[in-house]
């Protein structure tokens, strides 16, 4: 049986997903220091995932949807 090809949207939502994932691995050290900083706020956790988001905007619909499949993301 065979896996239905994801819609544009749900490639998005999964590579926004991925991505988020491996960017919070890759950066953990450095989020952990941001987020023991004094001057840390809570209400700033949302601007700091809104940040990582925007690096989505890097890939292609066509890249992402490369990612997608190359990496499983798309499989439940």
């Amino acid at each position: 049986m065979t896996t239905p090809t994801p819609s544009d949207s749900e490639v998005k939502t999964l590579f926004t997903t991925y991505y988020l994932q491996r960017a919070t691995q890759e950066f953990a050290e450095d989020l952990d220091k941001v987020r023991a900083a004094d001057d840390f706020k809570n209400d700033a956790l949302a601007i700091l995932v809104g940040a990582l988001q925007q690096g989505t905007a890097l890939f292609s619909p066509e890249e992402q949807r490369r990612i997608v499949t190359a990496t499983g993301a798309a499989k439940s």
